[in-house]
C-alpha cells in the first residue's frame, strides 16, 4: 500500500483560531507583509451571536488600521446607559440616564454594538486584498516545540512543528501538513488546544452568576430600548443592549433551578430555551412589554468563568491571546476587545523581531503587559458581575445593591479601554514624565488636532500614528521663533545626526524604523516651515503648529493639554500608539539608550 504523500511547508507566523484575537493577529501581520497563515476549525465564517460591543479605544485602534470607518458605518452607536431599579409599586422606575463612556479623553466618546460576524468580516476583507485567507475546516493534531536553546533564541529559525489536518477532504486527497514555524499564536478560545497542549493553566473560578442571552427584534413600550439599560429588579437583573437593524440584545440573570442538572452540576441547555430566557426578562422589565417579532436570531446561556492563564507564552515561540488566557463576564463588555488588544499588542513586537529590527526579548513584554492588564480586568469583573448580579437595595433588602454604588463604578476609564496602562519594561521607559504630564508614559496617546503648517489643515494627532509598525518620534520644539529656543532644537538636530544617534544607529534602507512628526508652538498666518532643519520636515506634511483652526473654533492649547513647556520635549510612540519614552531636547542620548534596550542594528 502506497505511503500517503505529506506536505511539508515553512511559515513565519502560524494563527490557530479565526474569531477576534486570530483575525486581527494575522490582519495585522498581514499589514506588516509577514508570511502568515491563519487556520480554523469551523466550515464557514461567522454570521450571527457572539460578541457585539466594540469600546470606545477599540475604535482607535482599528482606526490606526484603517478600519474604523466601516465599522462606524455598519454599527450602532451606543451613547447613553439607564439605569433602572425595583419601583415602589412592584414594577421598574428610572433612577438615571448617564454618558455610557465617562473618559474624558476618549476619541470616540461612545460604544458601538455590531454582531461579531460582521465585525469579523471587516478583518477578513482586509486580509483578502493582502492576500491571505483563512483556511478553514483545518485543525492542529500535534504541535511541538524544539528544545535547542540554539535554536529558539535564533529569529530566523522554525523551531515550531504543528502538524495540521483538512477536514474536508475526499478520500485519497492528501489530509495532512506538517508546517514549521517561527512563531505560532493561539487565538483558538476558552479551550483552547493550543493552551492545553502546553498545559499552561486557567488560574481562577467559575462564578456563581448563569446568564441567558437572546438576539430580537422587539415590539416594546421600554422608554430606553436603544439605549443601554442596566436593570435591577426584584426578579433578577437584566442588560439590554441596542443593536445594528432594529435588533436588540438581552441579557438575562437565571436561577440554577432552571437551568442545572443536579446530577451533573452543569448548564443544560435542555432545560430552557430562547423563549424561557425572554420570559424571564419579561418579569425584571414589567410593567413594560418586551416581545420578539420575527424569532429569536440567536441565543445562548454560560455560567461566567473568571480565569487568567498562568502564562501567556512559551519560550517566545508560541503565545496564546485571546479567551485561551483570560475568560470573564460580557457585562463590562471586554471580551472582543481584550482580545482584539492582546494581537494588536503582539503583533508589532513580532514583526520587528522578524524584520530583524528587535532582539527576541521584546517578545517577553506581551506577556508581562497583557498579562498584568489581565489580572486587572478580572478583579474588576468579579466586582462589577457582582454588583450586576446581586439584589437591588430596597426596603426590604438592606444589603442590597445601591444604585449610587453600581452607577459609581460603571463610570471607570477601565471598560472603555482608555485607562490601559503598561508598566516599566525594555518597551517603556517610565523617566522624564514631568516633560510631558499628560502624555502617560505607558498609555496611549490621547486624542488632539493640531493644524498642518503648510496648508493649516487640521489632522487628529491620532491619525498620524497609523500602524505601519514604525516608531513615531513626535518632536515639541517649543517656541521655534524664540533665538534661545531655535539654538536648543538645532543642536539636537546634530546630536540626532551623529553616527551613534538611534536614527543612524538603527536606520533601515528603502525601510525606516521612525517616523519624525514635529510640533510647533506658533501663529498660522506667520510660521515658515522652511526655516526648520531638514531632518524635521522631512516632507512638507511632517510639521505641525499648535494653534487654532482658521474659524477659532478649536485648536491652540495641544502644548498644555500635554503638559509640554516651552522648553519642548521629545516623544517616543510604540508602532500600537502608546508612549514608550520621553526625553529632553537636550539629552537625546536618553533615547538612544531606551532603542538600544531591545533594538538590533541592521545586518
Amino acid at each position: 500500500m502506497p505511503v500517503p504523500f505529506v506536505r511539508h511547508s515553512e511559515v513565519d507566523v502560524l494563527i490557530i483560531g479565526a474569531g477576534p484575537a486570530g483575525l486581527m493577529c494575522a490582519n495585522a501581520l498581514a499589514n506588516a507583509r509577514v508570511n502568515v497563515r491563519i487556520v480554523d476549525q469551523r466550515a464557514a465564517k461567522l454570521t450571527s451571536g457572539q460578541g457585539d460591543g466594540i469600546s470606545p479605544r477599540t475604535i482607535e485602534v482599528l482606526q490606526s488600521y484603517g478600519l474604523a470607518e466601516r465599522l462606524l458605518k455598519e454599527s450602532c452607536q451606543v451613547h447613553l446607559a439607564a439605569f433602572y431599579n425595583p419601583s415602589s409599586t412592584g414594577g421598574i422606575e428610572l433612577t438615571n440616564r448617564t454618558s455610557n463612556v465617562t473618559a474624558p479623553s476618549a476619541r470616540y466618546p461612545f460604544e458601538v454594538a455590531l454582531h461579531q460576524g460582521a465585525i469579523e468580516a471587516i478583518f477578513l476583507d482586509s486580509m483578502t486584498a493582502l492576500g491571505v485567507e483563512v483556511e478553514r475546516s483545518t485543525i492542529p493534531t500535534s504541535i511541538e516545540l524544539s528544545k535547542d536553546e540554539n535554536e529558539l533564541t535564533d529569529p530566523t529559525s522554525h523551531p515550531v512543528r504543528v502538524i495540521l489536518q483538512r477536514l474536508d477532504m475526499s478520500e485519497g486527497e492528501p489530509q495532512e501538513e506538517i508546517v514549521h514555524a517561527k512563531f505560532v499564536v493561539g487565538g483558538d478560545g476558552a479551550h483552547s488546544w493550543v493552551r492545553k497542549q502546553f498545559n499552561i493553566s486557567m488560574d481562577g473560578e467559575q462564578s456563581d452568576f448563569i446568564w441567558g442571552v437572546v438576539d430580537i427584534v422587539p415590539d416594546t413600550d421600554f422608554p430606553d430600548i436603544r439605549n443601554k439599560s442596566l436593570i435591577h429588579s426584584n426578579h433578577g437583573s437584566v442588560l439590554l443592549v441596542a443593536r445594528e437593524n432594529d435588533r436588540i440584545r438581552v441579557y438575562v440573570q437565571l436561577e440554577d433551578k432552571d437551568i442545572v442538572n443536579p446530577v451533573t452540576g452543569r448548564v443544560d441547555k435542555e432545560k430552557m430555551g430562547p423563549e424561557q430566557i425572554l420570559e424571564v426578562a419579561q418579569k425584571s422589565l414589567q410593567p413594560y412589554k418586551l416581545i420578539q417579532t420575527n424569532g429569536f436570531l440567536w441565543w445562548t446561556i454560560y455560567i461566567i468563568g473568571q480565569r487568567v492563564a498562568s502564562k501567556f507564552s512559551i519560550k517566545n515561540r508560541v503565545f496564546i491571546a485571546g479567551d485561551a488566557c483570560h475568560t470573564h463576564s460580557p457585562k463590562a463588555g471586554q471580551g472582543m476587545n481584550a482580545s482584539m488588544s492582546d494581537s494588536h499588542n503582539l503583533a508589532w513586537k513580532i514583526a520587528l523581531v522578524l524584520r530583524g529590527w528587535a532582539d527576541m526579548a521584546l517578545l517577553s513584554t506581551y506577556e508581562s503587559e497583557r498579562r498584568k492588564f489581565a489580572l486587572d480586568l478580572i478583579a474588576f469583573d468579579k466586582m462589577w458581575s457582582t454588583l450586576f448580579s446581586g439584589k437591588p437595595l430596597t426596603e426590604q433588602n438592606n444589603d442590597g445593591v445601591s444604585p449610587e454604588h453600581f452607577l459609581k463604578t460603571f463610570q471607570t476609564d477601565f471598560t472603555s479601554g482608555i485607562g490601559i496602562h503598561y508598566y516599566s519594561s525594555v518597551a517603556v521607559n517610565a523617566r522624564n514624565q514631568e516633560l510631558a504630564s499628560g502624555l502617560v508614559i505607558g498609555e496611549r496617546i490621547p486624542p488632539y488636532k493640531f493644524m498642518r503648517a503648510a496648508d493649516a489643515w487640521p489632522f487628529e494627532i491620532q491619525d498620524l500614528l497609523p500602524s505601519d509598525f514604525r516608531f513615531k518620534l513626535l518632536v515639541f520644539v517649543g517656541e521655534f521663533s524664540d533665538p534661545l529656543q531655535q539654538a536648543k532644537v538645532e543642536s539636537m538636530v546634530t546630536d540626532m545626526q551623529k553616527p551613534e544617534s538611534f536614527l543612524n544607529r538603527y536606520a533601515a534602507p528603502g525601510n525606516s524604523r521612525f517616523d519624525i512628526i514635529t510640533i510647533s508652538k506658533g501663529r498660522k498666518d506667520r510660521f515658515d516651515l522652511l526655516r526648520f532643519p531638514t531632518l524635521l520636515r522631512s516632507h512638507w506634511s511632517k510639521v505641525f503648529i499648535d494653534d487654532t483652526d482658521v474659524t477659532g473654533g478649536f485648536g491652540g492649547e495641544g502644548y498644555s493639554y500635554y503638559g509640554v513647556g516651552l522648553e519642548g520635549a521629545l516623544v517616543a510612540v510604540r508602532p500600537d500608539g502608546y508612549v514608550g519614552a520621553i526625553a529632553p531636547l537636550d539629552h537625546v542620548e536618553e533615547l538612544d539608550t531606551y532603542f538600544a534596550s531591545f533594538m538590533k542594528i541592521s545586518a
